[in-house]
């Protein structure tokens, strides 16, 4: 009896967790959307003096194209992938332990790399430095930073989490818990972003082909993010554990 207990206990407990990582999800969602407008509508600096000069005028314009949503997207997705993990670890253990791997090592490059507030903090140095040659030595910093972040950050940990997207899905893909549409958008996310990078680093002249592929990304990252977080709250409050049929 009280094993029984226990055991409705750590089903409840999980489906509370499922419930929270659907949400982490749509939350999720609305931060692409956010992603998009950035990369969109806000000026795309080239030079390191028109990077400094948007820092200058508005510190948060500036974050914002240093992935600040990226970062708070992040751990939103924490709660995301470990549901995935929970529900898909029975069958799938050996490539949800390497993709929840992947991912929490994608992750921790991107924050440990990320150079958007340091960069914040050298505008501020920059803004109240009096002779030109202070300026000089603190530009000379900031574009440091930029060189990071664009070698490291973004790069590095966007490839290994785009592979982490694709071994999921790709579990997903076989459990039948899932749609496979729904897998489908995962894997296609983690290929375009990888795509992109590859294109963007190696083929400089394709630069808007890979703008093009980043976009896609976000495009399939959306639709997945939607989805699964739809498929999740359900399966959290327990109306539908069943499997899915294409």
């Amino acid at each position: 009896m009280n094993k029984n207990n226990q055991s409705e206990t750590e089903d409840t407990r999980w489906n509370n967790f499922h419930k929270i990582g659907g949400i982490s999800a749509i939350v999720i969602a609305f931060l692409l959307l956010g992603e998009i407008f950035v990369y969109s509508v806000l000026p795309n600096p080239v030079s390191t003096k028109e990077y400094m000069e948007l820092f200058l005028k508005n510190s948060i314009f500036g974050l914002l194209h240093f992935d600040l949503l990226g970062m708070v997207s992040y751990i939103f997705f924490i709660p995301l992938i470990i549901s995935l993990y929970t529900i898909l670890r029975p069958n799938y253990e050996s490539v949800m332990l390497i993709a929840i791997g992947l991912f929490f090592i994608g992750i921790s490059v991107f924050y440990a790399t990320n150079t958007g507030f340091s960069m914040l903090s050298l505008s501020k140095q920059y803004a109240l430095a009096i002779s030109e040659s202070d300026r000089a030595i603190i530009l000379a910093s900031f574009q440091a930073m930029l060189t990071l972040f664009k070698v490291n950050a973004f790069m590095v940990s966007y490839v290994i989490v785009s592979a982490s997207w694709i071994m999921i899905s790709g579990a997903m893909l076989r459990s039948k818990l899932f749609s496979r549409f729904t897998a489908w958008m995962g894997i296609l996310a983690g290929a375009s972003g990888i795509i992109a990078e590859i294109i963007e680093n190696t083929l400089k002249p394709l630069i808007m082909v890979a703008i093009f592929f980043y976009f896609l990304a976000i495009a399939f990252l959306f639709l997945w993010v939607v989805l699964t977080g739809k498929r999740l709250i359900n399966y959290g409050t327990g109306s539908d554990k069943s499997l899915v049929k294409d």
